[in-house]
């Protein structure tokens, strides 16, 4: 006898495990026989969701910037994901290692993210005074999520593609993903001039933060094959799981190189970040208009130069694609620091973008190529860790030689940092 004031045949916790969003989704898009060309198409139309959320990233320094935020507080919305990196990455990458698979871990914490810029767009209507720390609040609690999405992002998609595939897939779903927020960015850019400060940014933050629900419908129905977790360690101390990763490490030589000489250029890159919207506000008075056309424009160009360095790339071989892009990305905030003209620097910033874009996919190739796949969370991990850590000094550094000195002078420092880390490059292309 159905007891009263309940429905008969409805049981609220089936109902709730229905509408569930992966079961929704499952139903919505489900996995066929093709299993392969689903990933790639479910890899793209995430990478399109990703791009309109990116479209905000540039616009994020400056807002503060506007706010009135010092060199101080834009340097640490740069660290602050380097610093839970740098805590985290290591024990994250041994929690992923242990689940049976990681896209659920990866689409879900990429979606918090992305929610973010809506939270951040909320700020001025909540809070009064201390905006500035209320936005660096919001993406301190994003750092954990955020290293998730980093160490997922290098697994995942190193798995959908396989080593002959992984090249291809990543120059298609980086040009989109550039093309998709080039458009976007210079229709910001447009919203921003046209409406009042700071209803501008919070109108345009919330918005593009809606890219984060058409990445999830897709991000989450990747599939990859489960993998065999690892049992979680007992009885070990922290020194003595310290010292098995060394050992680990020790073992794997080409990986110790890769991320060794990794390391000094990304710190390189790394050390330009918070320098560049810096210089676009406080040295060329920029506009935000002129801001987001130079985001345009290197999204533009990333749609074609992605495809050309996958092409170059197979054609005379990862070395020559990696001390080529990385030698003319090291010149670029050199020259940068000598220009005035706010066309020159769209210019210089298309030019860099080409070559950035080889950057991506060699060190993606380089990475995934080098460590055991069978542990590739844990190496992973350890390889982000790397670069959290240059990720977190150097805004800091760079940041503080520029409140010291000058930015233009910040920012010739930063490509010495990166002409160092290209000598590193061709000791390693010779061994």
């Amino acid at each position: 006898m159905t007891p009263p004031g309940k429905t008969p045949g409805i049981s609220w916790r089936a109902l709730r495990r229905n509408l569930a969003p992966q079961r929704v989704l499952a139903q919505w898009m489900p996995l066929g026989k093709d299993i392969p060309s689903q990933n790639v198409r479910r890899v793209l139309i995430d990478g399109i969701g990703v791009g309109i959320a990116a479209a905000a990233a540039p616009y994020l320094p400056v807002f503060l910037a506007r706010l009135g935020a010092d060199n101080f507080a834009v340097g640490l919305l740069t660290s602050m994901p380097a610093l839970a990196g740098l805590i985290f990455a290591v024990a994250l990458g041994q929690f992923l290692q242990r689940q049976k698979n990681i896209v659920p871990w990866y689409s879900r914490a990429r979606f918090f993210v992305i929610l973010c810029y809506a939270f951040t767009g909320l700020v001025p209507f909540l809070v009064a005074d201390q905006r500035v720390l209320a936005i660096l609040l919001i993406w301190a609690i994003a750092t954990i999520p955020q290293t998730i999405v980093n160490l997922g992002f290098t697994i995942v998609m190193g798995s959908v593609a396989g080593p002959e595939g992984r090249m291809s897939l990543m120059s298609r779903r980086w040009s989109s993903l550039g093309i998709t927020t080039a458009i976007v960015v210079a229709f910001a850019g447009f919203v921003l001039e046209s409406l009042p400060f700071p209803f501008n940014y919070q109108l345009v933050f919330i918005a593009l933060s809606m890219g984060g629900v058409l990445s999830f419908a897709f991000s989450s129905r990747i599939y990859i094959p489960d993998q065999i977790p690892s049992a979680a360690p007992r009885g070990q101390s922290p020194r003595a799981r310290i010292q098995v990763w060394l050992t680990k490490l020790r073992a794997e030589k080409k990986f110790m190189r890769v991320i060794g000489s990794q390391f000094v250029y990304r710190f390189g890159l790394a050390y330009a970040i918070p320098l560049f919207p810096l210089y676009y506000v406080r040295v060329l008075n920029a506009s935000d208009e002129s801001i987001g056309l130079i985001t345009t424009v290197q999204g533009a160009v990333l749609l074609v130069a992605y495809y050309v360095w996958a092409r170059v790339t197979k054609k005379r071989g990862v070395r020559f694609a990696l001390l080529v892009t990385t030698l003319a990305v090291a010149f670029y905030p050199i020259i940068l620091a000598f220009t005035q003209a706010i066309p020159l620097v769209i210019l210089l910033s298309g030019i860099a973008a080409t070559f950035a874009a080889g950057i991506d996919l060699v060190f993606f190739d380089v990475v995934v190529s080098s460590y055991p796949h069978d542990e590739a969370a844990t190496f992973v991990g350890m390889q982000q860790f790397t670069v959290y850590l240059g990720t977190f000094i150097a805004p800091f550094v760079a940041t503080t030689l520029a409140t010291t000195t000058s930015i233009p002078f910040a920012l010739i420092v930063a490509g010495i940092i990166r002409l160092i880390g290209v000598g590193m490059f061709i000791v390693f292309a010779k061994e």
